[in-house]
């Protein structure tokens, strides 16, 4: 039986409460995926900690399990991953429909063994996934590219990818990705210009560099890559998600509660602190933390996404969902994600005031009224999100179908609320991922999300 099939689908929320006290947040999913996929540049086994036991890390360990590498699960947060006999080049459709993060393994598959297969990126339907800057950097380094039946092919027929000069047009995460993990293994120096500086981004480079890679100018704009003849294993740990830290923080607010999230990297969420502080939210961070005091919110904020250090698009549902609590009238504009307000109705269900004006990617909110309880539905991860935060400020219960979608994100999200004093449960009480990672058979995502 399958995972997925085990659990109920449904998330039930009774709003009204205040959150309160503290809790930790789990490793970043945006930072576990491509460094899993880095795993199979490495000749000996790769030990990664705090890694989140989540629904997409489960469809990356059967994607390289598929490919021919050896995982196992060394505690609750740890997995090692051993691609000494990885043997295939050949990324199977019916995982890579699941998980946007799997098209990452066309770099290091290119890199280390010359060829790679993939299917064009699945995941959640938040827009257009282009792949011509990925393709761009193939070719820069080398490669012989084309598209076949779906599945994008990168081929090198001179044993090494060279190095060379890749400017983006703009910043991709997607793109820097694998330009970085093609390029390690190249033959001479690569600089990839215009890169994306998401901290998941930074930590991929930290992590390569732990395995011997030569990579100078993370976390600016600039990444100078020196290849290597080859990559070694390593012990790592994964970096806080920033976003499920965000999360839980905009749960307290729309609560108007009092909530320290601990264990995550206060300087990657400057950006969203400012905005809450425009909200009239205390917000108070040491080195490790960060606690909002959320009693008297004073307005709303306009917000604008864009690409690290800006305001971070996987935020702007949640945020979106507390606006529509605050005084006054906000405005988000979402510059990354051509569909991402698709969860609107959603909140309109629940007697939120938004109009999307779909010509500029723009939501008017007009906040203040109050929320109530209603059966919705979540279409991707962060707008899951977002219906809970909804579902914690509202009156009544709130009844969120797509708990799957939730799960894909979230390492039991009902219990991290729990503790701040939130009513959440499973429709079945039944709780997801509590085996070892290493023996989850492989999530049966839709085909969206």
């Amino acid at each position: 039986m399958n995972v997925l099939d085990r659990l109920e689908t449904t998330l039930r929320v009774r709003g009204g409460h205040t959150l309160t006290g503290s809790v930790d947040t789990h490793g970043a999913k945006n930072a576990a995926l491509p460094i899993m996929a880095a795993a199979l540049l490495a000749k000996t086994p790769v030990t990664l900690r705090r890694v989140p036991r989540i629904t997409d890390v489960s469809v990356m360990w059967s994607l390289l399990e598929a490919l021919g590498a050896r995982l196992r699960s060394e505690d609750a947060e740890t997995i090692t991953i051993d691609s000494s006999n990885v043997a295939s080049n050949r990324a199977p459709y019916t995982l890579v429909r699941k998980l946007a993060a799997s098209f990452d393994l066309v770099g290091p598959l290119l890199g280390r063994f010359g060829r790679a297969e993939v299917p064009l990126p699945g995941g959640c339907i938040l827009g257009t996934r282009a792949t011509d800057m990925h393709e761009q950097a193939f070719r820069a380094l080398g490669a012989k590219v084309s598209n076949a039946h779906g599945y994008l092919i990168a081929e090198t027929k001179r044993g090494r990818l060279r190095g060379a000069t890749i400017d983006f047009r703009m910043p991709s995460v997607g793109a820097t990705k694998n330009a970085m993990l093609a390029a390690v293994l190249a033959e001479g120096t690569s600089t990839i210009v215009n890169v994306a500086m998401e901290p998941e981004v930074v930590d991929l480079a930290d992590f390569l560099v732990a395995m011997g890679a030569r990579i100078k100018g993370q976390g600016t704009d600039t990444l100078v890559v020196e290849g290597v003849r080859e990559l070694h294993g390593v012990e790592y740990e994964i970096i806080p998600d920033r976003i499920v830290a965000g999360t839980l923080l905009l749960s307290g607010v729309a609560t108007r509660g009092d909530v320290t999230v601990n264990r995550c990297r206060p300087e990657q969420l400057a950006a969203f602190m400012l905005k809450l502080g425009e909200c009239g939210v205390k917000v108070t961070n040491g080195t490790d933390w960060i606690r909002v005091q959320a009693e008297r919110i004073t307005g709303g904020t306009d917000i604008l996404t864009a690409p690290h250090p800006g305001f971070p698009t996987d935020l702007q549902p949640q945020m979106l969902s507390f606006l529509c609590t605050a005084p006054g009238t906000s405005v988000v504009e979402e510059t990354i994600f051509n569909a991402r307000f698709s969860y609107v109705n959603e909140l309109v269900r629940m007697g939120a005031d938004v109009r999307v004006a779909m010509e500029n990617n723009t939501a008017l909110v007009k906040g203040g009224n109050p929320l109530s309880g209603a059966p919705v539905e979540a279409p991707d991860i962060r707008a899951g999100a977002a219906l809970v935060v909804a579902g914690l400020a509202a009156q009544g219960e709130t009844e969120i179908i797509g708990l799957e979608y939730i799960d894909r994100g979230y390492e039991r999200l009902e219990d991290m609320l729990s503790v701040l004093g939130g009513q959440v449960q499973r429709s079945s009480g039944v709780t997801p991922l509590l085996e070892p990672i290493g023996t989850f058979e492989t999530a049966a995502n839709p085909t969206v999300g």
